[in-house]
This record gives C-alpha cells, sequence and structure tokens, in this order.
C-alpha cells in the first residue's frame, strides 16, 4: 500500500529550490524526516507518515518563502530549514530580505536570526551572543549596511578589540588602517560580499564607511552612526563602557560575541558577559541568543560546537 501523501503547490523557483542541485536539497530532507520528496511540476508532493510529512512541509514552506523573496537557497539553508521543522516554528523569518545584496536580499535562515534582526530593527542597543557561525556578525554588518544605503545613518562604524587568539603576532607594518585591517577582515569580507568591493571602498574614502579601533574611540560621539562591535567578548569592562558610551543622537549599536572563546588574559575580566549581567531589562536594549543548532556554516561546525559544549558542561556529546 502507498504510504499517505500530500501535494504543495509552490512557485517554479521554490519547487527548484527544494529540489536542489541533483536533487541534493531533496534527499537532505529526505534523510532528515524519512519522506519521500517528489518535485512533479506546479509543486512538491510529500510521501511519509502524517507527523513526518508535517515536520517536512515546515521546512518546505521556509525554503519556499526564501526562494520566493528572491534568496539563494544552499544546503547551509536547507539545513537550517530542517531544524526550524524539527523545533517546531513555523515562523518565516527568512521572508524579509535585510539588505539587497550583489547576489540577491540577505535574509535570515533560521528564526534565531528572525528574532536578532527583529531586535535590531526595534532596538537601539542590541547585543548578538552564541557560538561562531550563526550569522552574528554579517548580519549585523548587513543590517547597518541597509541603513546606510538608505540614508538612514551616516555613517557605519566598525570596531573590534586587536587581541590575539593565543598568539604574539608583534610589530604590524603601516598606516592605521593597515595595521588595524587584519583584525577586522571578517567584517571587511561580510560588506564585500553584501554591496561590493568597490562600492565599500568609495564609501571608506567618503568616510562612510570606518574602522575604528577601540583605542580610538576614546572621547568620541558617534551621531547619526550605526555601530557593530565585533568579537566583544575580548572587551575588557572598561573598554566595553567606553563603547557603549559613544552612543550619541540617531546612533545605533550592534554587539556580537561569544562568550565561550574570550581570549583576555582574565576570562572573567570580559566586559561582554558583564554588560549582559547588568543591562538586563533596560529600556532600548534587545538581547539576542544563538546556540549550536543556529549555526548556518559547514555542517561539521555545528557538530564541533555541541562537542565542546558537552565538554564544557562535562557531560558526553551526543549523536
Amino acid at each position: 500500500m502507498n504510504a499517505p501523501e500530500e501535494f504543495l503547490p509552490l512557485s517554479d523557483a521554490a519547487a527548484r529550490a527544494v529540489s536542489g542541485p541533483s536533487s541534493r536539497h531533496a534527499a537532505l530532507i529526505e534523510d532528515a524526516f524519512k519522506v519521500l520528496v517528489e518535485t512533479p511540476g506546479g509543486g512538491v508532493r510529500l510521501r511519509g507518515e502524517l507527523k513526518a510529512r508535517g515536520a517536512a512541509k515546515r521546512a518546505v514552506a521556509s525554503l519556499a518563502a526564501r526562494a520566493d523573496a528572491g534568496g539563494e537557497v544552499g544546503e547551509a539553508d536547507v539545513r537550517a530549514a530542517i531544524a526550524g521543522a524539527r523545533a517546531g516554528d513555523n515562523r518565516r523569518g527568512g521572508e524579509t530580505g535585510v539588505v539587497q545584496g550583489r547576489r540577491g536580499p540577505v535574509i535570515p535562515k533560521t528564526a534565531a536570526q528572525a528574532r536578532y534582526v527583529q531586535l535590531l530593527q526595534d532596538c537601539e542597543l542590541v547585543f548578538g551572543i552564541g557560538p561562531a557561525g550563526t550569522g552574528k556578525t554579517y548580519l549585523a554588518v548587513a543590517y547597518g549596511a541597509s541603513l546606510l544605503l538608505r540614508g538612514e545613518v551616516d555613517r557605519l562604524v566598525v570596531t573590534r578589540p586587536a587581541v590575539e587568539a593565543g598568539e604574539r603576532l608583534g610589530f604590524l607594518p603601516g598606516d592605521l588602517n593597515e595595521k588595524v585591517d587584519p583584525y577586522l577582515a571578517p567584517i571587511w569580507e561580510a560588506l564585500n560580499d553584501i554591496i561590493g568591493a568597490e562600492q565599500v571602498r568609495r564609501r571608506r574614502d567618503k568616510g562612510e564607511i570606518e574602522a575604528a579601533p577601540i583605542a580610538f574611540m576614546r572621547g568620541r560621539t558617534l551621531h547619526h552612526a550605526f555601530v557593530v562591535v565585533d568579537e566583544a567578548q575580548n572587551t575588557s569592562r572598561l573598554q566595553m563602557k567606553l563603547l557603549l558610551t559613544r552612543l550619541g543622537e540617531g546612533a545605533r549599536m550592534a554587539v556580537t560575541g561569544d562568550p565561550s572563546q574570550v581570549d583576555l588574559l582574565n576570562p572573567r575580566d570580559s566586559g561582554l558577559a558583564h554588560a549582559v549581567r547588568i543591562l538586563q531589562g533596560t529600556k532600548g536594549v534587545g538581547f539576542a541568543e544563538f546556540q549550536a543548532g543556529d549555526v548556518v556554516r559547514h555542517p561539521l561546525v555545528e557538530r564541533i560546537v555541541r562537542a565542546y559544549d558537552a565538554d564544557a558542561a562535562g557531560a558526553a556529546p551526543r549523536e
């Protein structure tokens, strides 16, 4: 007897995204939910038990919404949709783009990312906290770039503590930008990906995009700017206070970091953990927390994060 089935009418673009190159996306959904995924034309047919079909349907709907919004759909997006469907999250945070990038709109991939973007819209100060690979910095930069492109802020200011990860790099030659840029490479890579290297260069030359070492932030007041503080777990308490008190009229700030990767000599001096603790409940401040399941890099990264979390908790990692 054939398994129960359900047909979901979709646009051609959405159906192609669900199927994926050589049906790889469909295979991931099939393996995750133990269903059969077919794309006969005009939509997607799901075969399997009722509960499995329901979960697979949520994943398919999330991918379809992303595709219909004009976003690219890759294997990382499929894994994120599967994770969201397993968690029973029906919210399609990816339906609205953050900014129109060179390769289409930048769209949240997970429910946690969607909540993060909502906080960036609603709050003047947002803390994005969680493991590497969850999109904290990329989305903050994308949102700041969108404000700059729409003229809602005059500048995008990025800053990151110059703390080596257990290494001693010694003297770095060159001018200020050449000294600081190695520490800000992830920011520039994100901006180049979102708005293009040529526009980044032009806006840097005009002072609309600025790299400001934390040490050079003292005494400044940032008006009508969007500020991204990256790797904030490596700021001291004094540095964090200095940064948070730079906000001027019309300014907004995103502070991102992973509390499990503190490179300070005294990890207890981390300004990120301290700020998160004392600012809870403060009006205008939002907190977005990411977990290992929100990792959108290589699937192995999620498993690595879970293994380290389990080790830190003194438990054996789960399969």
